[in-house]
């Protein structure tokens, strides 16, 4: 069936008596010889009629297949559209997840109140420190400690170029961050006097809670050190007392640190181990005694010797007190899991 192209209704029926339809008229006059004109001229309005009536109704039908149409291809837009839509938003909160990941700086919420004034020095941390701390981490001490915050969190930053960051002490003086990860003065805790130590200890704790460890470990690190400043060396005169604490702690904290992801794990570090302080004791205090002796050997040996036989005396006799005296001291042995192969390094 063709497709109509106007509406029916609005056609008019033509005039069949008109000069344009004489030739259709006579035909059917010829054809049928009991029909005159006028008859003719009924028949044909008869069919136009019925013929514009079925028009209508092929038109109604067509316009409802064209709707349907249209709706369908709406509908499929429509879905079309949504499908784009949604996959859209999937990406977008992908590549939003995905940046949340590598950029978790940038979505850390920052609460609507003033600046907290009583933890202002936990803060400042270098960004070494703080990206060691996020990671669990050794961090040495000497970061918490008075001259430790303002020798590094504070100092000044500004661009070097499109990926790092670098301090620096006058315009056009730069480093890089790859060149410039950790503070070339630190003091590791084993030479840190017992005032810092005591300072740092809680800012190093706050700090550990701002950095999301596990609250076991912050409590054991507490314990460790509450125990080692209420032990009897801590509060001793001698001061290589307090150093041997300092030095126990100092090999005891990286073991553990060490310990933690291996197969056997860590241990519980606030329990003190007394023998092993009083090996280090023993030790720093044999150190300490052949430097005196050597000390004391010089000043003699000066008053005694010209100044050209004396450098020929003392070169033979360090050589002989050393010898002895790493004789006496032999290897030490740790009751914990081994820290320093030569722990000795450590208190030169």
């Amino acid at each position: 069936m063709n497709r109509l192209t106007s509406d029916p209704s609005l056609e008019l029926c033509p005039d069949f008596t008109s000069y344009i339809y004489q030739t259709s008229r006579a035909r059917l006059v010829n054809q049928n010889n009991n029909l005159n004109e006028a008859q003719v001229v009924g028949i044909l309005q008869a069919v136009w009629v019925v013929t514009n009536n079925t028009h209508k109704v092929q038109w109604q039908r067509q316009l409802q297949e064209d709707q349907a149409a249209v709706t369908e291809q709406q509908n499929l837009e429509d879905t079309k559209c949504q499908l784009q839509a949604s996959h859209l938003k999937d990406s977008e909160a992908a590549f939003l997840e995905e940046d949340r990941k590598q950029n978790p700086f940038k979505y850390i919420p920052i609460p609507n109140r003033p600046r907290p004034l009583c933890t202002v020095h936990n803060v400042l941390l270098s960004d070494f420190a703080i990206t060691k701390l996020v990671k669990g981490q050794y961090v040495e001490l000497y970061y918490w400690t008075n001259g430790g915050l303002p020798a590094d969190a504070r100092s000044t930053y500004r661009t070097a170029d499109d990926e790092c960051m670098g301090p620096y002490t006058s315009p056009g003086s730069s480093t890089t961050a790859g060149a410039a990860h950790q503070v070339a003065r630190v003091i590791p805790d084993h030479s840190l006097t017992p005032i810092d130590f005591a300072q740092a200890v809680p800012r190093a704790l706050a700090s550990f809670q701002q950095c999301g460890w596990a609250a076991e470990r912050i409590q054991m690190l507490a314990a460790f050190w509450q125990a080692l400043m209420r032990h009897d060396y801590w509060n001793s005169i001698d001061p290589l007392a307090q150093r041997a604490l300092l030095v126990y702690q100092d090999e005891q904290r990286r073991a553990w640190h060490q310990a933690i992801p291996l197969p056997d794990g860590a241990w519980d570090i606030s329990i003190l181990d007394d023998k092993e302080i009083k090996i280090i004791f023993e030790t720093i205090y044999r150190e300490d005694r052949c430097r005196r002796d050597d000390e004391w050997d010089a000043r003699h040996l000066q008053s005694l010797y010209p100044r050209g036989a004396l450098d020929d005396h003392s070169s033979n006799h360090r050589v002989r007190r050393s010898r002895r005296a790493s004789s006496s001291k032999g290897r030490r042995r740790s009751a914990s899991p081994p820290v320093h192969s030569n722990s000795a390094s450590f208190y030169n």
